[in-house]
């Protein structure tokens, strides 16, 4: 069996290494906007909420804080589990 056909289609080890810091650095600009924008929808249903239920900022806080444990489960599910992007 020859294996330089092989070799030839398989990446070489910088072209992997790219792909993987290209992938990381995309995860890495994509997780703020993840947790963030969770939060502000739970912030701008609350708005809403609050506006017509005529409360003072109840529902700002209540789905305000379940914004940010739904960003931060999305967040940490995003995440690989080894560290190495694996």
């Amino acid at each position: 069996m020859d294996h330089s056909d092989n070799q030839k289609n398989a990446p070489s080890r910088p072209v992997g290494k790219a792909k993987t810091a290209a992938t990381q650095f995309a995860l890495a600009m994509e997780l703020p906007f993840v947790f963030v924008g969770a939060i502000g929808i739970g912030i701008v249903f609350g708005y809403y909420l609050d506006k017509w239920l005529h409360t003072k900022m109840l529902f700002i806080f209540i789905l305000g804080a379940l914004g940010f444990v739904a960003g931060l489960r999305d967040v940490l599910h995003r995440l690989p589990a080894d560290g190495n992007g694996k």
